[in-house]
């Protein structure tokens, strides 16, 4: 990918992410001039089961997002939805910097509506607060610095589920924002295909 003058390959930021919006199905959000903060995010399930992947988690989490976001404006700038974590880019309103209660909602929305054969058994005490053990309590983030530090990160949820072994080329995996990035002509559809790629130490979490 190239950048110049605040576009990617000619396309703007904005502009893609309006396009993630699609992703999700959510109403559009009319950014401000001013911009929000923009993060990287992964999200783990507990224990690191794997059942995100499953067509009516998918669908769940859909309307995760798109109830929450209805309620507390973001973007999502990129996505990869793996087995067992999500990493997602995000930018919030300007002067928003609340990203831990969005997640906690979904997290929320997804865990009381998901089949409970998907919920571990926990301590009695996690039980007596009301928690399920659906997802891992913590889940970390990064704020994103500059324009190459977006790019870094949006190749690394691109490439993940290669990474992962998931499959050969990021373009054979149905749950990331890949193939909106290559209808704007931001990547080739073969990138990522037949190659490993390295990322800095600083780019991604697990």
């Amino acid at each position: 990918m190239k950048l110049l003058n605040g576009k990617i390959n000619g396309v703007s930021l904005h502009q893609l992410s309006h396009d993630f919006r699609l992703f999700i199905g959510i109403m559009e959000y009319r950014r401000a001039k001013i911009e929000g903060g923009t993060f990287f995010f992964t999200v783990v399930t507990h224990n690191r089961r794997e059942f995100l992947c499953n067509a009516e988690n998918i669908l769940l989490l859909r309307q995760a997002f798109r109830e929450v976001m209805s309620k507390s404006p973001f973007i999502v700038d990129a996505i990869v939805i793996l087995p067992n974590h999500i990493h997602a880019i995000w930018t919030l309103p300007p002067g928003d910097s609340d990203f831990s209660a969005r997640w906690r909602l979904i997290k929320n929305y997804f865990t009381h509506n998901c089949d409970t054969k998907y919920q571990e058994k926990i301590s009695r005490s996690r039980q007596n607060k009301g928690e399920k053990a659906v997802w891992q309590r913590r889940f970390w983030e990064h704020q994103i610095q500059d324009e190459i530090d977006f790019i870094r990160h949006v190749d690394y949820i691109h490439y993940n589920p290669v990474k992962h072994g998931y499959v050969k080329a990021p373009k054979d995996w149905n749950y990331s924002s890949f193939i909106l990035y290559v209808s704007q002509g931001i990547y080739d559809i073969d990138w990522g295909s037949g190659i490993e790629i390295e990322f800095a130490e600083d780019v991604g979490n697990e």
